[in-house]
């Protein structure tokens, strides 16, 4: 079968050498470094790796998985032996989703930048691939795998191992008379085009066929006021399906004529389905859709807790990779422990704990970096500062010096604001959020005489209290002047004033109650909760905290017992209108997949405009009860989803060549609470390659504003917990009508191309009580 590199990749004098294999040495610490052989395989996809050169080769990883490469002087460790090793003979291949990166170290400048250049080469090609190619490469990656002999064809013995592997369990007799009808050839075995005419004849999707004959006169095809009633009818396309149903067939038929005649052959169609156009998630959410002009306590922010660990609380390793991977996701808020360090450089690490430490101005240089990759809104560093007097000021040297123009150092046109900046208006800055110890209005006066500097400092301190009252403070033990520290309170404030003066629209400030905020506080302060904290002022407050929440910002963070870095669920959070609700984004699960959802839309920019009853100061809005915000009567909407079928699911138990999952499907809805629920489908034995539910389920959802959907597959298990197989979460407010196709996610939140589930969505709205 012609593999993918071949058929069309360019020929390359990088890669082809990258194919012969290299010596290389596999860096995972400064006491682990060994000698490994790598070597590209000859599809081009996939990188094995040997003990030696002829020894016996296992794979070391996918070029789908790699987000990016990076050079020596990129890579913590790799500095940290530069001493060792030349910063240009490394590299870093750095992976999507959590998975750790992977320190090379190649035995001269020239093979580094040969596996350097050509990994990338590969990464970009496979950024471009269409639908189509990333089906063919998935192919051509199940013949190599099925291939056991590597002899460029298949036995009927192979192809029965290649369907478990698949995920399939399907009757011999069957699988033998599909073999025998794509054996033209008659010789025994399978060769390229006649293994894809097998995977076809395995893959026929009679449900989508029965779709296309509904709308199809004569079965073959669909002219286009066909295919203009399906888009209309049955996609809620409204009155641009004209127009749509020309751009898709030009788009997704494959045949020329059908192009030039205006028809959609069933090929064409199933390729539309199986498309973005024809994903559940709203094309028109995917770009920056929202309004990006009102104050910044109008947006739900993404933001990260302890961002410099990449571990638990406890032990965990403290990273700049941390700071890397949360920008790069779209993080707009993350959070920076401060203390006292060796040579007067302050360090970043989870005080009073085992985790690793890290210099504070390696991690600015990482913002500096990283900020704007993803996304030109503001970022915030959320400053825990325990520093003494002399290490703030180093700090403030690094935040000026290395951030430069970056860093918003005084309100945007000197003059004293109304209200909160908007994002738009603060593109490509980083704002510090910290302590002050005066007011912004007192900053912009400039009265800096000694006794303006002696107010009372103000500001919690967010680090967890169940932590912190069991230690004296760090800083106190390192700073010269602790052991006199009543006396030195009463001449000096612990904060130093250089370091106060950064802090302009974030200043941090204690929260007493809803009414003191009010009286007291102004604009620019914000208040931090734990999620405990939080959440009982939901259930005794909850629409003094919405209306709060419209003019001030609120942080939210991770209670001080979660040490293994667990995160608890945003929704609740959000329903209250807090902005910042911050999560340990390097732990994957539940909580982190409804906080993805709701980030996936608007472009993915960290800032999401909030619902309207959620911005104004005289809201009504509480979000313990189900009413609706903006109507007299409350609009009920009650989707039908009818989980049709699923396509080419992983297998949960990949050591296990035949274990094969018995799929089923969960849909979830988090939302204000009575509008949180799930149901599941029944499962399907023994097949994760083609199973077919079609269950409907119902729903009623109340506030669907506040709404986010989670599809999760699982593997039906009697004995426990139903193994995880593949989730995919999105807002309400983003979710498209008709036959739509989800594609699956890892619980990484990578893809897990082309795996998908077939569904058809129908809402409708009704007041309560109208059941009809």
């Amino acid at each position: 079968m012609a593999f993918l590199l071949q058929g069309r990749l360019p020929v390359n004098q990088d890669l082809l050498l990258m194919q012969k294999g290299m010596s290389m040495r596999k860096v995972r610490s400064k006491n682990w470094k060994k000698l490994r052989y790598f070597r590209l395989q000859d599809d081009g996809m996939t990188v094995w790796h040997a003990r030696q050169a002829g020894g016996s080769a296992k794979p070391s990883f996918s070029i789908s998985d790699v987000e990016t490469v990076r050079e020596g002087h990129e890579s913590e460790l790799l500095r940290s032996l530069a001493e060792e090793f030349p910063l240009e003979q490394g590299f870093t291949v750095v992976f999507h989703g959590r998975r750790s990166n992977l320190d090379l170290v190649a035995n001269s400048v020239d093979e580094a930048r040969i596996w350097m250049q050509g990994l990338q080469l590969l990464v970009d090609f496979v950024t471009s691939m269409d639908q189509q190619e990333w089906q063919d490469q998935w192919l051509s990656d199940w013949f190599q795998r099925g291939d056991k002999n590597q002899d460029g064809r298949m036995t009927f013995q192979e192809v029965q191992r290649l369907l478990r592997l698949m995920n399939v369990e399907m009757d011999q007799e069957y699988a033998f008379q599909l073999f025998q009808t794509a054996d033209t050839s008659q010789s025994g075995t399978l060769e390229g085009e006649e293994f894809v005419q097998f995977y076809k004849a395995l893959t026929k999707r009679p449900e989508v066929q029965e779709i296309f004959e509904n709308f199809s006169a004569d079965g073959q095809k669909l002219t286009l006021l066909e295919f203009v009633d399906f888009l209309r009818e049955e996609q809620k396309e409204g009155d641009h399906a004209s127009d749509l149903a020309l751009e898709l067939i030009d788009r997704y038929e494959p045949s020329e004529s059908g192009k030039l005649w205006h028809v959609l052959s069933m090929d064409g169609f199933l390729s539309y389905l199986c498309s973005k156009d024809g994903d559940i998630f709203n094309p028109t959410c995917r770009p920056i859709y929202q309004d990006m002009t009102q104050p910044l306590s109008h947006y739900y922010i993404n933001s990260s807790h302890n961002t410099y660990l990449v571990g638990d609380q406890l032990c965990g390793q403290s990273s700049v990779e941390g700071y890397i991977r949360a920008l790069k996701r779209g993080c707009r808020c993350v959070e920076v422990d401060i203390w006292d360090g060796p040579s007067g450089e302050p360090i970043v690490y989870h005080g009073h704990t085992l985790t690793s430490r890290i210099l504070f101005k390696d991690v600015v240089a990482t913002v500096a970096q990283y900020a704007f990759q993803t996304s030109d809104y503001p970022v915030i560093l959320s400053l825990e500062n325990h520093c003494s007097w002399e290490q703030q000021q180093i700090m403030v040297q690094h935040l000026t010096e290395i951030l430069g123009e970056l860093l918003l150092r005084t309100t945007l046109d000197g003059l004293l604001p109304t209200q909160l900046p908007s994002p738009e208006e603060l593109r490509r800055k980083v704002l510090v959020k910290g302590k002050k110890l005066r007011t912004l209005e007192e900053d912009l006066e400039e009265e800096e005489e000694e006794e303006e500097l002696e107010p009372e400092l103000e500001g919690e301190q967010e680090d967890e209290p169940e932590l912190e009252a069991q230690f004296e403070s760090e800083s106190q033990k390192l700073s010269p002047r602790s052991k006199d520290k009543k006396k030195e309170k009463k001449f000096k404030p612990s904060l130093c004033p250089s370091l106060s003066a950064l802090v302009v629209y974030l200043k941090s400030v204690s929260f007493h109650s809803f009414t003191h905020s009010r009286e007291h506080y102004r604009f620019y302060e914000i208040s931090s909760f734990s999620e405990t904290k939080a959440k009982s002022l939901i259930k005794e407050a909850g629409n003094e905290f919405v209306q709060h929440n419209v003019w001030q910002l609120s942080r939210v963070y991770p209670s001080g017992l979660r040490t293994d870095s667990s995160n608890y669920n945003p929704q609740e959070l959000w329903n209250a209108g807090c902005q910042m609700v911050a999560m340990n984004v390097q732990t994957a699960g539940l909580e982190m997949d409804i906080h993805d959802g709701l980030f996936r839309q608007n472009g993915g920019c960290g800032y999401v405009l909030k619902p309207d009853f959620l911005r104004d100061a005289q809201s009504s809005f509480h979000p313990e009860r189900p009413i609706s915000p903006c109507k007299a009567q409350t609009l009920i909407i009650q989707p039908w989803l009818q989980v049709i079928s699923g396509q080419q699911l992983p297998k949960v138990n990949k050591t296990k060549e035949g274990s094969i999952v018995d799929p089923l499907v969960r849909v979830e809805i988090f939302g204000i609470r009575p509008d949180t629920t799930y149901q599941e489908t029944n499962y399907v034995e023994n097949n994760g390659f083609n199973p077919y539910w079609g269950q409907t389920l119902c729903f009623r959802v109340l506030v669907p504003e506040l709404a986010l959907l989670r599809f999760v597959v699982k593997d039906y298990d009697w004995k426990s917990r139903h193994d995880f197989v593949g989730q995919y979460t999105l807002p309400w407010t983003c979710m498209k009508q008709g036959y739509r196709h989800i594609h699956l996610l890892s619980k990484d939140g990578t893809s897990l191309q082309p795996a998908s589930i077939f569904v058809h969505i129908c809402t409708r709205e009704g007041l309560e009580g109208d059941e009809s």
